[in-house]
């Protein structure tokens, strides 16, 4: 998401003095603990899979074993395996985690909704916008733990986000993907659809809470439109081997097996976000296929020592450390040529508060119950007035509608199959909010 206010804010408020007190200890760029806790299966949030089936969400949490800090800045990592497979404890996420726990960072490697079908483009979208969704779920998730308690002890000031192949794309779209537009001129999902998938943010769980993270690691990923990435976004670490045949080094076809579309890779992303100022420090493994650092062969585990280090760079930058970088860049590979892809300037996300579940669900000054509802429910706006109601199902097709207007009007859903449907209550002053309804 575009981050320039919270970006001001950081600096007029400085960076966290925690962060910094801790980089002249040698934490953050070197390993001073030696043992790594785990803590497994954490549930994060909850949604239905792309079958229709609820789906709890769950996480692995790794911190350093008897550390006394009370605010650790918090790496997420995303998993690959081409949405469809993959999990939490893959080698390369475990790995990871582990390695930079040990340097006084705090880790939580994610499961997410995965599975797709037909395997196509159109519904290859939707399940990198189900990844996408549940990630953010997770980073609410840390908000509103460090607001209540912080039992995980992380420092919402320094959030980054990141993975390999699947989970680098997540991370990518999940930080720069924040219009709708981006999605619906160039014909990716139509707004009908985006609305009833439930948009950017989705209803994966923790609402209300920010989901802004500090950077991007991108580990062989790629993002739908480099001109998705625009100055004033928050910055990006890529690495990306020259003989990817999965996610492309360049623009090309994504083929995990089968060919899906077109992606711009890390050498696209990085001459874009160069030109125009954004900060994306990129390292190229000259002739290396797919993910590299994946695995236990020498070779695998002298490209995650180069990954290490040169995202503990990255990171430690980005926390004001002053320390001497570990692993130069190595941009110089290849060229990519940029085509003509013009951000498109129309309407931004704003997503909706909502409470899943409760009897009365409240976005400011409109609410809606009951919830879950059989028969009726009354919707209800305090200023101004509502011009028009959609209802969703999980897969964006619209099921009803009204066009009444007022302060309050009744929607019949007598007529919808029990299950989850999503409500878009459209306002007069063109504020739109997006509820999750359970039709008894």
């Amino acid at each position: 998401m575009k981050r320039i206010f919270t970006t001001l804010i950081c600096l007029l408020s400085g960076l966290s003095v925690q962060a910094q007190e801790a980089c002249s200890t040698g934490r953050y760029s070197s390993d001073v603990y030696s043992t790594v806790s785990t803590t497994s299966n954490i549930t994060y949030g909850q949604n239905y899979s792309f079958n229709g089936s609820m789906t709890s969400l769950k996480l692995d949490f790794y911190e350093p074993q008897a550390d006394t800090a009370t605010k650790r800045p918090l790496i997420i990592w995303i998993h690959g395996g081409s949405f469809i497979g993959g999990s939490k404890t893959d080698q390369d996420m475990v790995a990871l985690s582990n390695r930079f726990a040990k340097k006084g960072f705090v880790c939580a490697s994610l499961d997410y909704r995965l599975g797709f079908f037909p395997i196509d483009s159109a519904n290859a979208i939707k399940a990198v916008l189900r990844a996408t969704q549940d990630a953010r779920a997770a980073v609410r998730f840390f908000y509103k733990n460090a607001q209540n308690g912080n039992s995980y002890k992380v420092d919402t000031n320094n959030i980054f986000i990141g993975g390999a192949s699947a989970g680098a794309i997540t991370a990518l779209h999940f930080a720069y993907l924040d219009k709708t537009c981006e999605l619906t001129e160039t014909g990716y999902m139509t707004q009908t659809a985006l609305d009833g998938f439930g948009g950017a943010e989705g209803y994966s769980g923790n609402p209300c809470y920010s989901s802004d993270v500090k950077g991007v690691i991108n580990l062989c990923g790629a993002l739908a439109r480099y001109s998705w990435m625009e100055s004033g976004d928050v910055p990006v670490v890529s690495l990306h081997g020259t003989n990817d045949g999965t996610v492309g080094y360049n623009r090309q076809i994504v083929n995990p097996g089968v060919p899906l579309m077109y992606l711009d890779g890390s050498r696209m992303l990085y001459e874009h976000a160069t030109a125009i100022g954004l900060e994306n420090p990129f390292y190229t493994f000259k002739g290396a296929p797919h993910v590299p650092h994946a695995g236990t062969s020498a070779s695998a585990l002298a490209y995650m020592d180069t990954t290490v280090n040169f995202v503990r760079d990255f990171l430690i930058d980005q926390m004001g450390c002053t320390d001497a970088p570990l692993q130069a860049m190595n941009a110089t590979q290849q060229t990519a040529t940029l085509y003509t892809s013009p951000a498109c300037t129309t309407n931004v996300v704003a997503p909706g508060c909502f409470t899943a579940g409760a009897e009365e669900l409240m976005a400011g000054e409109v609410s809606m119950f009951p919830n879950p509802a059989k028969d009726q429910v009354t919707i209800s706006i305090s200023e101004g007035q509502i011009s028009g109601v959609q209802v969703f199902d999980l897969n964006g097709r619209l099921m009803t509608s009204s066009n009444e207007s007022g302060l309050s009007l009744n929607l019949d859903v007598s007529a919808l199959h029990q299950g989850v449907y999503f409500i878009k209550i459209m306002a007069a002053n063109n504020s739109n909010y997006s509820f999750r309804l359970v039709k008894d």
